[in-house]
C-alpha cells in the first residue's frame, strides 16, 4: 500500500526507507561541556577535589596571621629605670617590649645609646592600647616634653648619694609628667601599668 501511495504521491517514499528515528530538522547548537573523568577525582590529581579545602584553609591561615600581626604590632609606650649609677629613666615606644628591654640591657643588638650606662634596666611603667604608631609616638613625645618642662626639686648631696631615694624621685617626676599628658590627650582607651609603688 505504501508503494501505491508513493506512486500516486511522488513525495512519499516506500515504508522500508522510512527512518524509525528521524533526525530533527534543526540541529541544536552543540556546546562542549567538560565532564570530569574518574581519574580527575582520584588522589593523583586532587585539583578538583581539594581546591575548596585549600582555599578555606588559606583564608583561615590569613585571618590568623592578620590577628597575630595585629597583636604583635600593637604599639606601647614604656618607662624603664636604671638599677646602677647613674640612676636615670628612659621613655620609649615599641611593638615588642621584651625584645626592646633586652636591647637596652645589651643582650641583643639595637639598644639606644642613652641607655648604655646604668644597665641593667627594669620596667617602671608600661602603657598599652594605642591605636597606631603615630598615637604612641605622640604620647611618648608629650611625656618627654612634660618631663623636661616640669620643675624638679633640688636634692641635697646626701639624698643624691642614696640610690633608692634617687630612683623614687625620678619616678615621681615621671608620674607627675604623665598626669599632665593624661590631661592633654584622650587616654580612656589606654591601660597604664606601674611596676613600682610610688606612695
Amino acid at each position: 500500500m505504501a508503494r501505491l501511495l508513493s506512486r500516486t504521491f511522488k513525495s512519499l517514499k516506500p515504508h522500508h526507507n522510512i527512518n524509525p528515528c528521524p533526525k530533527p530538522l534543526l540541529k541544536a547548537p552543540t556546546t562542549s561541556v567538560a565532564t570530569p573523568s574518574k581519574s580527575e577525582f582520584s588522589s593523583s590529581s586532587p585539583s578538583l577535589k581539594t581546591a575548596p579545602e585549600v582555599s578555606s584553609s588559606k583564608s583561615k591561615s590569613k585571618s590568623k596571621s592578620r590577628l597575630s600581626k595585629s597583636l604583635k604590632n600593637s604599639w606601647s609606650v614604656y618607662l624603664i629605670l636604671s638599677t646602677n649609677p647613674p640612676i636615670k629613666t628612659y621613655v620609649g615606644v615599641t611593638t615588642n617590649f621584651s625584645r626592646r628591654l633586652k636591647q637596652h640591657n645589651g643582650e641583643v643588638n639595637g639598644g639606644a645609646k642613652a641607655s648604655r650606662a646604668g644597665r641593667p634596666w627594669v620596667c617602671a611603667c608600661f602603657i598599652k592600647g594605642f591605636r597606631d604608631k603615630s598615637e604612641a609616638c605622640e604620647f611618648e613625645s608629650k611625656w618627654k616634653l612634660f618631663s623636661r618642662k616640669l620643675s624638679r626639686k633640688r636634692k641635697t648631696i646626701e639624698e643624691e648619694k642614696q640610690d633608692d631615694n634617687r630612683s623614687l624621685a625620678l619616678l615621681h617626676h615621671r608620674h607627675a609628667a604623665l598626669s599632665r599628658v593624661k590631661s592633654s590627650v584622650v587616654c580612656s582607651h589606654l591601660e597604664i601599668i606601674w611596676h613600682f609603688d610610688l606612695t
